[in-house]
């Protein structure tokens, strides 16, 4: 027990105090005992379990305060005390475990305010202190939480404005306020553009309510309960919230007709000036003023050719509601139908860039020259202070995330498809690391970037925002992109990018193809969950029904299972390219050769007699000291248990 790696006791009817003894597991990753009856307080010998990744005592009935000793925890990167009855002030100390992405301390009893240091959380991806007596302000120093997408404080007693710092964050998605004493106004909200959940009902809020920028998502529930708000959203006009005494109003009245008069005469003054001395402009000049020129559509492929940006206008009615497809948390999709009745998805960025606009459409180019079939080709795009558009092909059957988790799933997956759906995704990834020049980190791989054609073929889209890579092979960045679920750890704990990290990524839609299920579904971890079950040879009841009713081999399932778990290995070295994780997908797709099973057909005879097995494919991988190919005769589920030496090392 000492060399534990992962405890997961959730959802159990677990009683009593959480034993202090835990302190002695000093290897352990992984403490879950979420959804229990625990009580008592959390114990401070946790501390000493130094290599702790992720805590979750959600749901239970715990008391006491948070151990202050938890600073020591510095590999922890998911912190979930959620829905106990902890009590007492957050602690400062909680600010000095660097590597955090995750904090949930939400539904319990903490009080005071929120320390300013937990801004120094650089990268937190998600912070939740919501249903909880906290007061004070918020603090200003959350400007510097440049990766957070998720901050949720509702349901407190926070006093104060909305600190104009949070404009700084440009990544984050989802802001809660409602059922606060928050004052002022919401205008330094306005430049988060990524914002597309947004609740500040219930407040003390004033002033006017923006509908330019990100404001045209919210809706009129985001801001109810603030009698102070004024405008559009809320049906209420300004000038009826702040009547004036009748004295100041005569006043400025007075002085407005007095200003009014003067500047009529002179423009009557200037007006017979110019009469007499006409001045004389370059040729054209009156028809073309800077600040109004009709953007300039940039035309990448022949399909768009013969078209201007007036053509994109029409056909779409200035980008009308009703041609939206999609939302991302950095665009709206569209779709148009050119002149060719040829369709396009137009991507209408929030951000515009300004600061490097240059550079962005140097890089655009360079997008647009990529051509591989597995990759969604970029067809043009319009940059301008208007709106900063992109064109790319359309794909009829959506994303791969709409497919597995979409509310109306039109199509059943069966594992043929999956297995297809997986290795392009994989052609494409692996075109952009080793076959462009320069290279190219994706940098946010996942299901809803994998988009399907007619006939369910991958296309992977959205690396038109990825970075070229340098002959360094590396970028380090000052802030994590990605998406909670499938961010590299080692990436958001180094902020160090390199091909591996979209390994990892690559991986996470692996085990959602796997399983059908999200990476992040309420407090459940996939990635958590499998390698939970991996400990315990029962992953296999992970896989999605489709899978198994399908599939007449279920060890080609528990062969994608690995490798999944081998692409999304803790360190990054010991994961293998994306190459090599295509030569393995491609071992797995049956032969095209008629076959009834879903297994794949066996490779070539090799010169010797005899014939290489499954695992052979995995021996030009990182760790392949660690796989030893066995004799024909040898179960899967033998085949499998071996391959759990490498899987044990995930956390190495």
């Amino acid at each position: 027990m000492m060399k534990l790696h992962y405890l997961e006791l959730n959802d159990n009817q677990l009683t009593g105090h959480i034993p202090p003894e835990l302190g002695k597991l000093t290897d352990l990753f992984d403490l879950n005992v979420a959804d229990n009856q625990l009580e008592g307080p959390i114990p401070d010998n946790l501390s000493s379990c130094t290599n702790l990744i992720s805590l979750n005592v959600h749901g239970n009935k715990l008391n006491g305060t948070i151990p202050h000793a938890f600073e020591k925890l510095e590999s922890m990167t998911y912190l979930n005390l959620s829905s106990n009855n902890i009590k007492g002030p957050l602690p400062i100390e909680l600010s000095r475990i660097g590597n955090l992405d995750t904090l949930d301390i939400s539904n319990n009893k903490i009080s005071g305010s929120i320390p300013s240091s937990i801004g120094d959380l650089e990268h937190l991806l998600k912070l939740n202190l919501s249903r909880n007596q906290l007061n004070g302000f918020i603090p200003a120093e959350f400007g510097n939480l440049g990766s957070v997408m998720e901050i949720d404080l509702s349901n407190n007693h926070l006093s104060g404005s909305i600190p104009r710092e949070l404009s700084q964050l440009q990544n984050m998605f989802a802001l809660r306020l409602e059922n606060n004493n928050l004052s002022g106004d919401v205008m330094s909200l306005i430049n988060c553009l990524s914002l597309t959940i947004l609740n500040v009902s219930y407040n003390n809020l004033a002033g006017v309510i923006p509908t330019s920028n990100n404001f045209s998502r919210f809706s009129p529930d985001s801001f109810t309960g603030n009698l102070g708000l004024c405008g559009y959203w809320v049906n209420y006009s300004c000038q009826e919230l702040h009547p004036t005494e009748r004295g100041t109003i005569s006043k400025a009245l007075i002085l407005g007709i007095a200003l009014g008069a003067l500047l009529i005469f002179l423009m009557i003054l200037v007006a017979a000036y110019r009469s007499h001395n006409p001045t004389s402009f370059p040729e054209g000049s009156l028809d073309k003023p800077v600040n109004y020129s009709t953007p300039k559509l940039v035309i990448l492929h022949m399909n768009m050719a013969l078209h201007v940006y007036e053509d994109i206008m029409r056909m779409t009615e200035n980008l009308s509601e009703k041609y939206i497809i999609g939302y991302g948390a950095s665009s709206t999709v569209y779709k148009c139908t050119l002149k060719n009745c040829k369709p396009v998805a137009i991507k209408r960025l929030y951000s515009h860039y300004p600061q490097c606009l240059k550079e962005f459409e140097t890089e655009l180019e360079t997008v647009g020259s990529i051509k591989h079939r597995n990759l969604v080709s970029l067809q043009g795009y319009s940059l301008s202070p208007s709106g900063n558009l992109l064109f790319y092909d359309y794909m009829e059957n959506g994303s791969l995330w709409d497919l597995l988790h979409g509310p109306t799933k039109k199509k059943k997956l069966d594992w043929d498809t999956r297995l297809q759906i997986a290795l392009g995704a994989a052609q494409g990834l692996a075109y952009l690391h080793h076959d462009c020049s320069p290279r190219i980190i994706h940098r946010d791989v996942k299901s809803s970037n994998i988009l399907l054609d007619d006939d369910y073929e991958a296309h992977l889209t959205d690396f038109g925002i990825a970075k070229s890579l340098c002959i360094s092979k590396s970028h380090t960045s000052t802030y994590i992109m990605g998406t909670i679920g499938y961010i590299d750890p080692e990436y958001a704990r180094t902020s160090r990018l390199t091909e591996k990290s979209d390994v990892y990524s690559f991986g996470i839609v692996l085990l959602e193809l796997l399983t059908g299920r999200k990476p992040v579904d309420n407090e459940c971890n996939l990635h958590h969950l499998i390698l939970s079950k991996t400990a315990n040879n029962t992953v296999m009841e992970t896989a999605d029904f489709e899978i198994t009713a399908t599939c007449k081999d279920l060890g080609s399932v528990k062969k994608l299972f690995q490798l999944a778990l081998l692409c999304s290995k803790r360190q990054p070295s010991d994961r293998p390219t994306m190459h090599e994780v295509t030569r393995v997908l491609r071992s797995l797709v049956p032969s095209p050769t008629p076959a009834k099973q879903c297994s794949m057909a066996p490779p070539p005879p090799l010169p010797s007699s005899k014939s290489p097995c499954y695992i052979d494919e995995y021996a030009n991988l990182k760790t392949p000291h660690l796989v030893n190919c066995p004799s024909m005769s040898t179960s899967d589920a033998q085949l499998f248990l071996k391959f759990g030496e490498v899987i044990s090392q995930n956390s190495e």
